[in-house]
């Protein structure tokens, strides 16, 4: 008797897992598909900065899993996996239940990094998640709150003085945010929205160094600077020591102290602990310890086993951990398990970088479009949001989200005048991005290779 399972596991409802699963959906995947995940919501990275502002709503950037996946015939699981055997193909969850698989698709993403920095795990904030925005809010708040009571000046610069420990895209887009956002919420408090201080404080010597961004870094600085309160660079200050009111930091062979009562970390990632207990050797993985998969997206041992995103790295082949790179592996995942199923041949996975985007502040986004050309401020907020809306999951979600934005950026805020006949054109989050970049294309002329609006 044959006992082979015939079904696919998918371990985390990242960019790379969810859209694996919606892929197979899609196209008719003849085998079961379970998707485990702990969170009940997937949380769409690249606009969470847009929910903590206020930009976006929760249904749009943080929307729950059982919406996402309603009809598609995928069975969600919720809970946290316990442990991955790869020899015995089960996959076991905290509740107790154990799961086998025919083929599994590792998607399990990484962690935040504190590097045994002192205190950074206690009392610095990460911003990866839903849950983190609302934290960092509340606190936020709370603390501008406090600094309403305090008449001492230098007292309450300490609860206004919020810290972003880490200059690549994901700190750089944050004090972009909070350098706009901030002295608003304190002046709609009673407050004086100039004593607001946003620090960027980094270990090297530059923001965006070593960043696929980093040819957008001038743009950077630029649009950090004409925030509502200019962002502070605090530049080759490596942070020694967190603490509750308080950043203790290495500057120039000097130990220094910066008050504050606020430190979102955005520096650094780890390996998932779940990925480092899998039984992988050495030879298999990469440097920081992520297995290491073929152009296909098998890992090297174990070839009924796909990962994507970045808790894996295919061999030779160096790509950033970003949001575009994991959703097109995703849907490189689902082909090669629906031609396994049919024994079909197995095609390399194609990633195609397009460029990168850059939030720097509200309604302010920087944009390097295929690495051809820049784009600034108004229209660079336009091409990016216009991008993000086209990969997000499920076309009912998009269709709902990308409404909602036209709407507000059309209709109520009035960022862009656009004649009714060309609203038609935007309908869609992919026509979005396209039509922007057609008109970017046409404001170049024949020798400009950047707009700043």
């Amino acid at each position: 008797m044959n006992n082979t399972i015939y079904q696919t596991v998918i371990v985390g409802g990242g960019f790379a897992g969810l859209f694996t699963a919606l892929h197979l959906s899609h196209q008719h995947y003849p085998r079961s598909v379970i998707l485990i995940e702990k969170e009940e919501r997937f949380c769409f990275k690249p606009l969470l900065y847009e929910y903590f502002s206020g930009e976006m709503g929760a249904e749009e950037v943080w929307p729950r899993y059982d919406e996402l996946l309603k009809d598609s015939g995928v069975i969600f699981v919720k809970d946290a996996v316990q442990s991955i055997d790869l020899h015995e193909r089960e996959v076991k969850v905290t509740s107790g239940d154990s799961y086998n698989y025919s083929n599994l698709v590792l998607a399990l993403g990484s962690v935040t990094g504190y590097f045994g920095i002192e205190g950074a795990q206690e009392h610095a904030f990460p911003f990866r998640t839903g849950e983190d925005a609302i934290a960092i809010d509340k606190h936020l708040r709370d603390c501008f709150q406090q600094a309403l009571q305090i008449q001492d000046a230098e007292q309450r610069r300490k609860f206004l003085t919020v810290t972003v420990v880490g200059a690549g895209a994901s700190g750089v887009e944050m004090a972009g945010t909070l350098g706009d956002l901030l002295p608003n919420w304190f002046a709609a408090m009673g407050g004086n929205p100039a004593e607001v201080r946003v620090v960027l404080l980094n270990h090297g010597k530059e923001i965006l160094d070593n960043d696929m961004n980093s040819h957008l870094r001038e743009i950077a600085k630029n649009a950090l600077q004409k925030r509502t309160v200019p962002v502070e660079f605090m530049m080759e200050a490596k942070a020694t020591a967190i603490r509750v009111n308080e950043v203790e930091y290495l500057r120039h062979e000097q130990r220094e102290t910066l008050p504050t009562s606020t430190v979102i970390w955005t520096t650094g990632t780890n390996i998932n602990s779940l990925i480092k207990d899998l039984a992988i050797s050495e030879e298999s993985r990469d440097k920081h310890g992520n297995p290491l998969v073929n152009p296909t997206l098998q890992l090297l041992d174990f070839p009924e086993v796909f990962a994507g995103g970045d808790c894996a790295t295919v061999q030779g082949n160096s790509l950033p951990a970003t949001a575009q790179v994991a959703y097109q592996q995703g849907a490189a995942i689902a082909h090669n398990l629906k031609a396994l199923a049919l024994g079909n041949s197995l095609k390399p996975a194609e990633v195609n970088l397009r460029g990168t985007l850059l939030k720097l502040g509200i309604e302010e986004s920087a944009a390097s479009i295929y690495n051809s050309f820049e784009v600034a401020g108004e229209v660079g907020h336009l091409i990016r949001q216009g991008s993000y809306l086209e990969l997000l999951p499920t076309p009912i979600h998009n269709f709902k989200v990308t409404t909602e934005w036209l709407k507000d950026e059309m209709f109520e805020r009035h960022l862009h005048p656009i004649q009714t006949g060309e609203v038609i054109k935007w309908v869609g989050g992919a026509v979005v991005g396209l039509v922007v970049a057609r008109k970017v294309i046409q404001m170049l002329g024949d020798n400009k290779d950047k707009i700043d609006t």
